[in-house]
C-alpha cells in the first residue's frame, strides 16, 4: 500500500536541496555539496517515480502495470549505499585445496577482469603472491571506475570449486575454496584521521613466483594499523614511493570498512543484508564445472552457464543479487511500518 503523505512528505525536501545546489557555500565545501547532491538524486529518482505511479493509476491501467509502479515507487524510497559509486578493493585468497585453491583464486581473478573489461573499468593490482602454476595464494587489486564497489559488494565470503584438477592424474573430482572480501575504497571525504604512530612500516624486496625477486631493492611495502591490526601490502610498483602510496590507500579503505562494520553492528543485525554478516568464511556460492554449474547459496540461484560467467559474463548474477537485496530491505521497511 503506498503512503501518500510518507512520499509527499519526501518530496517535500526536493525544493530546499534544489536551492542548497545553488548556494555558493554548499558548492565550496566538497563533503557537503557530495551529500547535498546525493539528496538530490535520490529526490528525482523518487520524484519520478511517483509521478510515474500516479499516471498508471489516473489512466485506470490494469493491475500488473499498477504493480510494476507501485514497486518501483517503493524502491525509490530505499535510499542506496552512500558508497555504492565508489572504486572497490578487493581481496581473494586461497582456500583449503592446496595448488588446485591457488589456481582457482586465479580463475576467479580473471573472472572478474573480465567482467570488469565489459564494463570499461580498470583493474590495478596492489600485492600478488602468485604461484608457479598461474594461481595466486593471495591477490589485492583495486577496480577502478564508477559504480565498481556497487557491483562487487556481495562478493564477500568463501567461494567453493568443484573440478579434476589439472595435478589430478586419475580424474578424481576435488573441491577447494578460495576466499574473496571487498570493500569501498576510501577518499578524503571521509575524514580518516590515522596518525603516523598508528602505523608500522616494514620494507622489503618484491618477489614473484617461486621466490624469485622482481628486483633486489626494498621497493614493497606492508602498513600495518596497530590499533586494529589491519595489514596492507603493495609490491606491483618497482618505485618505493608509489608502493607507499597504494599501500596506505588500500589501508585507508580497510579501516574505512572495519569502522562501517563496527557501526552497522551496533546499529543491528537488520541493517545487515547481503552485504555479509561479517563472516567472510561464509560460503557463499559453488562453482561445479563437471555439471556447468554455479549456485549462490544465500539466493537460492543456480546457473548452468558457469564457462560463460567464469568467462566474466557475471551481469546476470549480479542483477539477480542486488534484486534480492532490494527485496530483502523493502520487506525489513514494510515491517518497520507495521
Amino acid at each position: 500500500m503506498v503512503d501518500k503523505g510518507q512520499i509527499e512528505n519526501v518530496l517535500g525536501r526536493l525544493e530546499s536541496v534544489e536551492r542548497d545546489l545553488g548556494d555558493s557555500s554548499v558548492l565550496q565545501d566538497r563533503r557537503r555539496y557530495r551529500a547535498v547532491l546525493a539528496d538530490y538524486s535520490f529526490l528525482k529518482r523518487l520524484d519520478s517515480a511517483w509521478t510515474m505511479y500516479q499516471l498508471a493509476v489516473d489512466d485506470g491501467q490494469d493491475e500488473e502495470l499498477i504493480r510494476t509502479s507501485e514497486r518501483e515507487l517503493t524502491e525509490a524510497l530505499l535510499r542506496p549505499d552512500p558508497f555504492e559509486a565508489r572504486n572497490a578493493v578487493m581481496e581473494i585468497r586461497a582456500g583449503t585445496g592446496g595448488e588446485e585453491a591457488a589456481l582457482f583464486a586465479g580463475d576467479l581473478f580473471r573472472m572478474y577482469s573480465r567482467y570488469c573489461e565489459s564494463r570499461g573499468w580498470r583493474v590495478e593490482v596492489m600485492h600478488a603472491n602468485a604461484t608457479s602454476l598461474d594461481g595466486y595464494k593471495e591477490i589485492v587489486f583495486t577496480v577502478i571506475g564508477e559504480g565498481a564497489y556497487g557491483a562487487f559488494r556481495f562478493e564477500s565470503g568463501a567461494h567453493r570449486v568443484q573440478r579434476v584438477p589439472e595435478t589430478e592424474a586419475q580424474g578424481r573430482i576435488h573441491t577447494s575454496a578460495a576466499t574473496v572480501v571487498v570493500f569501498p575504497e576510501a577518499d578524503e571525504d571521509d575524514e580518516l584521521e590515522i596518525p603516523e604512530r598508528d602505523i608500522r612500516i616494514d620494507l622489503f624486496c618484491a618477489g614473484g613466483a617461486g621466490g624469485q625477486h622482481v628486483n633486489k631493492t626494498e621497493s614493497a611495502v606492508r602498513m600495518t594499523h596497530i590499533p586494529t591490526g589491519l595489514v596492507a601490502v603493495c609490491q606491483d610498483e618497482r618505485s618505493q614511493i608509489r608502493n607507499r602510496e597504494k599501500c596506505f590507500a588500500t589501508l585507508k579503505a580497510r579501516i574505512l570498512d572495519h569502522r562501517r562494520r563496527e557501526e552497522e553492528a551496533k546499529l543491528g543485525a537488520d541493517r545487515l543484508t547481503l552485504r555479509g554478516s561479517g563472516d567472510r568464511s561464509e560460503k557463499i556460492r559453488t562453482y561445479n564445472f563437471p555439471q556447468n554449474r554455479m549456485t549462490d547459496h544465500r539466493i537460492g540461484l543456480t546457473l548452468y552457464a558457469l564457462d560463460r560467467i567464469v568467462n566474466g559474463e557475471l551481469g546476470p548474477l549480479i542483477e539477480a543479487l542486488h534484486r534480492n537485496d532490494v527485496d530483502e530491505r523493502l520487506k525489513l521497511a514494510l515491517e518497520k511500518r507495521q
